[in-house]
């Protein structure tokens, strides 16, 4: 099978088998593909002293990238930067003690000391992963979205979700995953707070180099909603050059304006609270931008009960215009 960057195979139509055969093409051209026991592999594009070090499952490539190959590999081989990716095949949470295996090798070979800048990323169960081996990466920037701090019962037991890992071990190497961010550089914790469950996590996260981002109606996936906003590529980038705070990530963050699944659990909350007047400022400030037939049709519902109650809404101002 010939199939490769450049190839007009739709790799959509490969099947799982042929899809890894693929990866391990370009990874054996690039830097390496290797097999972490059945459950786990590592990709690696070697290029330059600037690594990105993202924790991705099978699944979420094939279904969330345009081209099928990792996020990670694709912002870093555009900008001429080194990338390692671990990928699971099934909901592991990486703990696998081939997994463990490969980053004591890592550790033992100073894999990391040859890079100038590192950056760890994952979300949800790969953000757990990303922040328990960021630390054999000492000083690395880690971006988190969404992750479990642990699945042991005795310090996560009010977390009802994963019930099938309850057997797994949480306290053995690379464990307790906050505990093992604290020889890293800065850390980032993008979490929605009104998900209780993940924000106690990220609430176990929280240390001095430890920077919370919320972000209040983003959703239970952020980590997927920074991709589909096209914002999270900036956030690695800007985080492997250095330049990655968080006034930066706020001034990305202001993408969520036309990403229309914040603004809908936005206006879900405004009805939740009785807040109609507020609820149709944001469905008119959203028709006149976007197109939203929902918002459109959620408006005219408002505007009917406002005239109803012999009110209606304020008329726009635009800038410049007489008040």
């Amino acid at each position: 099978m010939q199939d490769n960057e450049g190839s007009t195979a739709d790799p959509r139509a490969l099947s799982d088998a042929d899809w890894f055969a693929r990866l391990e093409e370009i990874g054996e051209e690039a830097g390496y593909f290797q097999w972490l026991g059945r459950k786990h592999a590592a990709f690696f594009l070697d290029e330059s002293p600037t690594l990105i070090v993202t924790f991705e499952t099978a699944a979420s490539i094939r279904t969330g990238q345009p081209d099928q190959l990792p996020l990670g590999y694709t912002i870093a081989k555009g900008r001429g930067w080194s990338h390692l990716g671990l990928i699971a095949r099934s909901d592991t949470w990486y703990r696998d003690p081939a997994v463990y295996a490969y980053f004591d090798r890592l550790v033992d070979d100073a894999f990391f000391e040859d890079f100038d800048r590192v950056v760890f990323w994952g979300a949800g169960m790969a953000g757990y992963a990303a922040a328990a081996f960021s630390v054999t990466a000492p000083g690395a920037t880690v971006i988190l979205a969404a992750p479990q701090a642990t699945l042991d019962p005795r310090v996560a037991g009010w977390d009802p979700r994963f019930q099938d890992l309850r057997r797994t071990s949480f306290t053995d190497r690379y464990g307790f995953a906050p505990d093992m961010t604290e020889g890293a550089g800065p850390v980032y914790v993008i979490f929605d707070p009104e998900h209780t469950l993940d924000a106690m996590h990220a609430a176990l996260f929280a240390r001095p180099h430890v920077t919370l981002l919320p972000c209040r109606n983003l959703g239970r996936d952020p980590g997927e909603a920074l991709d589909q906003m096209r914002v999270l590529p900036s956030v690695l980038a800007a985080a492997a050059t250095g330049a990655f705070d968080a006034q930066l990530f706020r001034t990305f963050y202001r993408a969520r304006r036309n990403y229309q699944p914040y603004l809908r659990n936005l206006l879900g909350r405004l009805d939740q609270d009785g807040r109609a007047l507020l609820a149709a400022l944001l469905c008119r400030n959203v028709v006149n931008r976007l197109d939203a037939p929902r918002f459109r049709t959620r408006l005219e519902q408002i505007e009917s009960q406002l005239a109803a109650a012999g009110e209606r809404l304020p008329p726009v101002h635009l800038p410049g215009s007489p008040r």
